[in-house]
């Protein structure tokens, strides 16, 4: 099993939580950087949500380049 299937098991039903913590931790980094960096951030806020499965349900596009 891949890094990422454990990893998605082990957080299995606290999808919510998770997009808490990773909003979280992007304002942060965002922060730090003073904005500079505000659009990359914000995109893989988006990539590790769809991911670990938080939007699941919902078909979303991949944004442009991936």
């Amino acid at each position: 099993m891949s890094v990422m299937g454990k990893i998605k098991n082990m957080l299995k039903g606290h999808e919510d939580q998770v997009g808490k913590g990773v909003d979280k931790a992007g304002d942060y980094a965002d922060k730090k950087t003073r904005g500079r960096h505000s659009r990359h951030i914000g995109a893989a806020q988006e990539q590790v949500k769809n991911r670990l499965g938080r939007d699941r349900g919902q078909h979303r596009e991949p944004p442009p380049g991936t």
